[in-house]
């Protein structure tokens, strides 16, 4: 048996011991990756700051000291990095003939005069580093050499610059010559390298480690960093292992090892050699007691029964140490006989009574008074504890017979905390945490009660919904912390101008609601709206040094309508209070469904809920109308205007006058231009009959898509994905929309029109724009709004307009495009004015796109 059970022993501990070397050498692999990662982490942090100040002089034609020393100061870089010692910006400068980097600015002043005026030639790895940053437009580190803040003779290298180029204004240069051609600066960080390695390296790492960093980019390695100058590196009875840091063109090789010997392994204390030699001898005996005598059987069932009164002893005491509370009393008389050390704590003095006597409950304490009673499980009750405090517990009691007594055992286990906890949560679920009102769903849940009530005969209430006015402006000049502080305060004033039944709830954001109960008719709510509102209005909000005054626009729904849905009153309440702000703001507006404005609203959201199933449901559709040349009969290939229609549930198509409108006023254009342009885009070649010969399709754009940053990428990304030639493509922006967003639109342009892209401005004269815009749009076409066309022949001003624009047209290389051209008679007077295109009904009405099948919904 010994040599059964030793064998499989032997080899456990062997595989052992063979898994605890692989594991240590593991461990040791990993700090050494960890202190790469760390430096690696250490150096791309530097680059980042340089590529944010880098930003700065893209996006500005100048950058001054003082902007230079505010973008310093306000990065703290500092911070992150505390071996930094400069950021310098040197501009690239003749001197004696030569075109040289030249120091200008210097942040912080202090302790780096040294660097203005310096010329970076003068420090040639600072130069190399320079010159390879121009060429690849990429974060290059230099090697190390003396910073003129500590160049001291006979001192080793100790510094090291991060560098960026500065190019002129312009797309990204393309090439190594266009860099060079564009090159205006250099950008660059200095940083103490002894510094820079012991803050990017833990402090556990660098304990019982011998750490060593050297630059090996090319030539001799050259030490940069030793963590223990007085040993030396050879190999001896401590492993070394290396691992590199390649950043900024630059190749550090990082060394460790040990400094202490890694104690040996132990066949005896690291495996199971000893407990399994022990196991075995144990097995052996038993196999050796098995076989012997009645008189060792015996002596086994002594030591087995001895055990068992051992164990015995053991639950009685284990019972003393349990959290729950065990009591024992008497059935007939109730009298407690045991109480486990859990319940002595908790209860005190009371153990020392009945058992009922426990229970603040009088049924329940009935209940156990009688003789009879089979107890209860699970229930929930009110214990009284030491010094008459109660809490709660969930309690279990059974009868049990004991030494031929019958007995009741309570089990019991304190629920206080965990009943604190879920009314916390309780309360949680149904109030906003900022204000400590209710929140929308508990406030919903209270209106739609109050709905069924007055259907089933109730009283009337009234809803209010509150929204502040201009409360966005607060966030925007004192930050969401003075808003969440005005939202609290406002909340306390509100209020106070409650009744006793009345709900006040926070619905989201700066809107508010309010449930007013048993309201005799409209003019007692109308009363209670406006004292809110003056309430509102007449508060001032103090915060720093600024105060603000609040206002509220209140949307009022009387709750009188059994057939009115909760949708429906939630609706019609925003309703109201978006009419009270389109009517001036800071006021009451209570809902009609006779009114108006109430109609249209609401036409506009229910148009708002179909246009965002639209294109789910396949709802959208492109039509296209094609654009007829001129001034040019000879004109190859086929131009066309994409327009967007709607199909209604009985598949007839809506123009954009109905549905438009609502999709503008709910943010819901964005969705709709992506749809259009991914549909053209993606099948261009099947817009039009003539196919692949289609020479240029227009798309419209909204001022809310423009809006988006992402869009040009979009646009971009797509071209390449489906290989459509951008000079195919033409965007139409409108005049207002151009002027609205400038520069936004000026930006759009110039990055699309870069890859062949072509614009038109669309409605030109029918804004408040002037031809001195034309000068900072580069479009392509100009679009005569259709008013003036259609007037031209009869109306001599409009007559004017057309000349005037076609002729500051041409002149400015621009081609003019007619809209609603209605008859043969403007076509004849449009080419003697010199347009180049036409587009009306009396040229080619527009017609349904046929998509091919699979592509998309035509």
């Amino acid at each position: 048996m010994l040599l059964i059970c030793m064998l499989p022993t032997l080899w456990l501990a062997r595989i052992q011991q063979v898994r605890a070397v692989e594991e240590r050498e593991q461990e040791f692999a990993k700090v050494v990756e960890r202190t790469r990662s760390s430096m690696l982490s250490q150096l791309r942090t530097c680059g980042l700051m340089v590529r944010s100040i880098q930003t700065l002089f893209m996006a500005s034609s100048e950058v001054s000291p003082a902007e230079f020393e505010f973008v310093y100061s306000n990065l703290k870089p500092r911070a992150h990095l505390p071996s930094l010692k400069a950021l310098a910006y040197a501009s690239l400068q003749p001197v004696e003939g030569e075109l040289h980097f030249v120091t200008t600015m210097v942040a912080p002043a202090k302790g780096n005069e040294a660097l203005m005026g310096l010329d970076v030639s003068r420090q040639p790895p600072n130069l190399r580093a320079a010159e390879l940053s121009r060429d690849t437009d990429e974060a290059i580190m230099s090697a190390p050499f003396r910073l003129v803040q500590f160049d001291q003779p006979g001192q080793s290298p100790e510094g090291v610059t991060l560098r960026l180029p500065i190019f002129s204004a312009g797309p990204p240069p393309a090439n190594v010559a266009e860099r060079r051609a564009r090159i205006v600066g250099s950008l660059a960080v200095s940083f103490q390298v002894k510094a820079l390695i012991e803050w990017a390296l833990p402090s556990d790492i660098r304990d019982g480690l011998h750490i060593g960093i050297s630059d090996v980019t090319g030539g001799e390695p050259l030490m940069l960093y030793d963590s223990h100058p007085e040993l030396d590196w050879s190999p001896g009875t401590s492993p070394l292992r290396h691992a590199h840091v390649q950043y900024g063109s630059r190749d550090w090789r990082i060394t460790v090892a040990e400094l202490a010997p890694r104690p040996a392994l132990s066949a005896w204390q690291d495996t199971v050699l000893l407990p399994g030699m022990l196991v075995s001898l144990l097995l052996s005996l038993l196999a050796g007691s098995l076989a012997s005598t009645r008189r060792r059987a015996l002596e086994l069932g002594w030591k087995m029964s001895h055990q068992y009164r051992e164990s015995e002893e053991r639950f009685r005491r284990l019972n003393e140490l349990l959290p729950a509370l065990v009591l024992l009393a008497d059935a007939r008389t109730g009298r407690i006989r045991y109480a486990n050390q859990a319940a002595r704590n908790r209860l005190g003095p009371h153990i020392e009574g009945v058992l009922p006597a426990l229970f603040e409950d009088p049924d329940l304490r009935s209940q156990l008074e009688d003789p009879d009673t089979a107890g209860c499980e699970n229930i929930e009750a009110v214990l009284r504890a030491r010094h008459n405090k109660p809490f709660w517990a969930s309690v279990s009691i059974t009868r049990a017979e004991m030494e031929g007594s019958q007995m009741l055992l309570m089990v019991a286990t304190d629920t206080s905390e965990q009943r604190e906890l879920t009314e916390m949560l309780s309360y949680q679920a149904s109030h906003d945490m900022l204000t400590e009102l209710y929140n929308r769903r508990e406030f919903e849940r209270r209106l739609e009660r109050a709905r069924v009530s007055m259907s089933q005969g109730g009283p009337t209430c009234a809803l209010l919904y509150i929204d502040l006015d201009q409360f966005k402006l607060i966030n925007d000049t004192s930050g969401h912390i003075a808003g969440d502080q005005l939202l609290a305060q406002l909340a306390l004033v509100m209020r106070e101008q409650l009744r006793g039944d009345d709900v006040l709830a926070r619905l989201g954001g700066d809107e508010f609601g309010v449930l007013m109960m048993n309201i005799a008719d409209r003019r007692e709510a109308e009363e209670v709206a406006e004292r809110m509102r003056r309430q509102i209005d007449g508060y001032v909000f103090a915060w720093e040094k600024t105060s603000y005054t609040v206002s509220a626009s209140i949307g009022v729904v009387m709750i009188d309508q059994p057939e009115a849905s909760l949708d429906d009153l939630l609706a019609h309440a925003d309703t109201a209070c978006y009419l009270a702000k389109e009517s001036g703001r800071n006021r009451v507006h209570f809902y009609s469904a006779l009114d108006d404005d109430a109609t249209r609203r609401q036409s506009e959201m229910e148009w708002a809920n179909r246009l965002r199933w639209a294109v789910d449901e396949h709802r959208l559709m492109l039509k296209y109308q094609e654009v007829w040349p001129l001034a040019s009969e000879s004109e190859r290939g086929v131009r066309i205007e994409l327009l967007l229609r709607f199909r209604d549930e009985n598949g007839r198509p809506v123009v954009p006058g109905a549905f438009i409108p609502a999709a503008e006023r709910y943010g819901l254009m964005p969705m709709i231009d992506r749809w259009v342009i991914e549909t053209t885009i993606a099948n261009f070649d099947s817009l039009h009959p003539s196919g692949a010969d289609l020479r240029m399709a227009t798309i419209n754009l909204s001022g809310a898509s423009i809006e988006e940053e992402q869009l040009a990428d979009r646009i971009l990304h797509l071209l390449e994905h489906h290989r459509v030639d951008p000079r195919r493509v033409c965007f139409e922006i409108t005049e207002t929309v151009a002027v609205r967003n400038l520069s936004r639109v000026a930006r759009l342009i110039e990055r699309l029109r870069s890859v062949g892209c072509q614009f038109a401005l669309d409605d030109f004269g029918a804004g408040m724009s002037s031809f001195g815009y034309l000068k900072n749009l580069p479009v392509d076409y100009i679009k005569i709004d259709g008013s003036f066309i259609r007037d031209m022949l009869e109306d001599p001003m409009s007559e004017a307009i057309v000349r005037a624009v076609t002729d500051i047209g041409h002149r400015r290389g621009l081609r003019i495009v007619a809209e609603w051209v209605d008859s043969d008679a403007v076509v004849a007077a449009l080419i003697k004015l010199g347009v180049d295109y036409g587009q009306g009904f009396v040229l080619h009405e527009p017609e349904q796109v046929i998509f091919q099948r699979g592509n998309a919904e035509g």
